[in-house]
């Protein structure tokens, strides 16, 4: 069952008629179109807010009393892509993490070269704290250029001096724009979504002559130091394979807690077909187990403290 379920949703990407290197006003219909075909549960409650000057869609879904928050990331190579279209992944999320997540609409290139995305998830990031909600009650999360905005985000609070979240996950990451992983080439055949001429386009409207190898670009090559626990997931069968294996083991080297998951002949971003695709949805439960360990430890630390300090 599961290898006709993979088998399927490989022939789906290959006839696709998205093309990621093409005109981004042209595919992001087809993106959105693509991305949420699938009906929203009903139980999935999803509201338009703006945080911190940024617009937003609030989702929960199958929790009368959602605990902790999540700032989520959609994919598009910077291009392409939007919370609406993402709400469904956002809604797996909260599902199995329990917690309020929030998908950020964050200004899309060409229109709005690098860093405009970065300082947009800084400021949803700024907006959660400004509510009030406490750094340790918020995970990050994200998937493909949503996944290497999520880690950009990371360092940017880093460098800004800001309270670190709780911990974050990262589904196929796009975390070197350089594009100097090995899976570019061995992965080639396999990959049905992915080409290095693709991403090549979307890098460089992305950039817009920008360093390549900035941290807030391509985090593979920051100091990942005194980062939050990591979850990165990838599949075998994508370019982006090394993105994912390499980030793990910079991640280890600058001792950052850190556990990488690989799912055999699984596409990019497969987490997406969670509907229809087993191996989608124990990556996503894998997921929700690993954020709310990390939020109920903080929760359960200050509790502790403030029942040490009441004493």
């Amino acid at each position: 069952m599961t290898q006709s379920q993979l088998a399927a949703i490989i022939d789906l990407l290959r006839t696709s008629p998205l093309d990621m290197g093409g005109d981004p006003h042209k595919m992001r219909l087809v993106f959105d179109e693509m991305i949420g075909s699938h009906p929203i549960p009903e139980d999935v409650r999803a509201i338009a807010v703006e945080l911190g000057g940024v617009d937003t869609i609030e989702v929960t879904a199958g929790c009368d009393k959602p605990s902790g928050a999540v700032l989520y990331f959609h994919g598009g190579g910077y291009a392409l892509g939007s919370a609406a279209a993402g709400v469904n992944l956002a809604a797996d999320v909260a599902r199995r993490t329990g917690t309020t997540v929030h998908a950020v609409d964050y200004r899309l290139a060409p229109e709005n070269p690098f860093p405009a995305a970065v300082d947009d998830a800084v400021a949803a990031y700024r907006g959660l704290l400004d509510r009030g909600i406490p750094a340790g009650s918020i995970a990050v999360t994200g998937e493909s250029a949503g996944g290497g905005l999520a880690l950009a985000l990371l360092v940017a609070i880093k460098e800004a001096g800001l309270p670190r979240p709780t911990a974050a996950a990262v589904l196929s990451p796009w975390a070197d724009l350089t594009q100097s992983g090995r899976s570019y080439e061995t992965k080639a055949a396999l990959d049905p979504a992915l080409t290095r001429q693709a991403l090549a386009t979307r890098a460089d409207d992305y950039l817009a002559g920008a360093d390549p190898r900035s941290p807030f670009a391509s985090p593979l090559f920051a100091d990942l130091r005194g980062l939050p626990p990591l979850l990165i997931q990838a599949g075998t069968y994508e370019v982006l394979l090394d993105d994912a294996l390499r980030l793990a083991a910079k991640a280890a080297d600058d001792d950052v807690a850190v556990v990488l998951q690989t799912f055999p002949g699984a596409p990019h971003v497969f987490q997406g077909f969670s509907a229809v695709l087993a191996e989608g949805a124990q990556a996503l439960d894998q997921v929700g187990t690993f954020l709310r360990t990390h939020l109920d430890q903080q929760t359960e630390t200050h509790g502790a403290s403030a029942s040490s300090g009441a004493v």
